[in-house]
């Protein structure tokens, strides 16, 4: 899918790449989301489905508190306070770590709320908010949020060699 380059596009890069993520995760056995089948964040681990469940929901609800702190006037601590751009795998760990006694089910629950509230969030905004200056760095709120929503969605779903219905995983 191409890059979004507008709030409609955005909308749209967002909810079919969900939907395809969506359509992939309800086909893993429930038995088998937590066996850790797939290359982890950090350079020599794996994750489980439920570690990348984990991890989505983590940078979700990061997305989440960058815009509330931005509406509120505050500064952003990107990508989140204590952490680097560098030190995403040590993110994501703190991700797995956060959410690993959430039941499989409640972890999809909370991907598609938070996934929700951004949409809302997104449609609220204009051309003008989403891609009309630069919001982080050289990149621009649009930008930002496409790259914590739609590409991971498409990046572990059916756009990613072997996606998550790999037989050889299940």
């Amino acid at each position: 899918m191409a890059v979004p380059q507008n709030k409609d596009e955005l909308l749209q890069a967002i909810e079919v790449s969900f939907g395809k993520l969506m359509k992939e995760l309800a086909d893993i056995p429930l038995a088998r989301v937590s066996d850790p089948v797939m290359e982890g964040q950090a350079e020599g681990t794996s994750m489980s489905v439920a570690n990348l469940v984990a991890n989505l929901v983590g940078w979700k609800q990061l997305v989440l508190k960058w815009l509330d702190r931005h509406v509120a006037g505050k500064a952003i601590d990107f990508p989140e306070t204590g952490f680097k751009w560098n030190e995403l795998g040590r993110l994501a760990g703190k991700f797995y770590r956060d959410y690993k006694d959430v039941p499989f089910q409640q972890l999809i629950e909370r991907l598609e709320s938070s996934k929700n509230r951004i949409v809302v969030l997104i449609a609220a905004s204009d051309d003008q908010d989403l891609y009309g200056k630069p919001w982080y760095d050289k990149w621009t709120m649009g930008r930002m949020i496409q790259f914590n929503t739609s590409s991971p969605y498409e990046m572990h779903g059916a756009g990613c060699e072997g996606g998550l219905r790999d037989p050889k995983r299940y």
